[in-house]
């Protein structure tokens, strides 16, 4: 059996699913969907990526069907096959796949690994700790730069990592939470340009930001709520802000978190990065009313918990209304 989408018992589902993975995180001995669906992305790309660049771009539309909606069916048919046997035994599965679909541990993990030599002055090793969740070189960061790459990977994996797989699975339980870590994760591998996938993972990297359209924007406007209610932090004129910055990235979402959580902790954040020792400018955003400082990191996953509370908060209504109107 499958929880009917914006139902009470999906909500709390989803709820002791967030608890679970704020407990344990995803531990290593427990297999992980989203590698299973890396290793199937991985095979697919190296036996349909080549041709002519019509035939990879047509290629790549398949892939960015076939694995999402191959990804919903898995999860849907074991759901149901597990029905047959015993109602329990599906909600315990179910269950367990939304936790594994969220990464609000593990972010805040991969942050803090990165602030805790920082705070003892340890520079070589936070520079390794941040290498291994950026893609920017870090050799050379100071402590203000160390800060900046963490605050930001903070901001920006909030949607993907935890509010969009909240998101899509209410309006679709499990099934529906794997499908967009599915298409995330092609986003991660394919969507990215380079002579390899510029064609081949063009459909990728469009559909990942259809799907990450709404999560996006509603998790800036629940950053800014919870700093108003709950976690504090400079709230005035940040949302007026954020939406005039946003745009400025040249991704369509991942601007919003990271232009709210650079005005709600009064930072700049972008800029100039490097990548293999080639510059790279990046948009700006906020105004340096402080300077970062490794204090920055905990405050960012402080508003990455207020993004996701308030992105409950804002949806649960709609199963209000749902269970009102039926």
């Amino acid at each position: 059996m499958t929880l009917d989408p914006l139902s009470w018992e999906l909500l709390a589902l989803i709820g002791v699913a967030l608890i679970i993975d704020l407990a344990l995180g995803d531990p290593p001995w427990l297999p992980h969907p989203v590698v299973g669906i890396g290793r199937v992305i991985a095979r697919l790309e190296r036996a349909w990526n080549h041709g002519s660049a019509e035939a990879r771009r047509r290629r790549g539309l398949w892939l960015a069907l076939v694995v999402p909606v191959g990804t919903w069916a898995l999860a849907w048919g074991l759901l149901t096959a597990l029905a047959w046997i015993s109602t329990g035994l599906s909600l315990a599965a179910e269950l367990i796949l939304l936790a594994t679909a969220l990464a609000t541990r593990g972010l805040a993990e991969a942050a803090r690994a990165v602030a805790a030599p920082l705070k003892c002055g340890d520079l070589p090793a936070a520079r390794r700790a941040l290498g291994r969740i950026v893609g920017r070189d870090t050799e050379a960061l100071d402590e203000a730069g160390l800060a900046r790459g963490a605050v930001e990977t903070v901001a920006e994996n909030t949607v993907d990592g935890i509010t969009a797989p909240l998101f899509w699975a209410l309006l679709g339980g499990a099934p529906l939470a794997l499908a967009y870590k599915a298409v995330n994760t092609l986003d991660s591998m394919v969507g990215y340009r380079s002579p390899r996938f510029e064609d081949f993972g063009r459909a990728s990297a469009r559909l990942d930001d259809a799907v990450n359209w709404v999560p996006a924007r509603l998790t800036a406007l629940a950053m800014w709520l919870a700093a108003r209610l709950v976690v504090g932090g400079r709230t005035k004129g940040a949302m007026a802000a954020t939406r005039r910055e946003a745009p400025r990235h040249p991704s369509p979402n991942a601007g919003w978190p990271e232009a709210m959580v650079a005005h709600l902790l009064g930072v700049r954040l972008g800029g100039l990065n490097h990548y293999d020792g080639r510059p790279s400018h990046r948009a700006v955003f906020g105004r340096a009313l402080e300077p970062l400082t490794v204090s920055h990191i905990e405050r960012a996953i402080r508003h990455m918990h207020g993004g996701w509370l308030g992105v409950l908060a804002l949806l649960a209504p709609l199963v209000l209304l749902k269970e009102w109107l039926a």
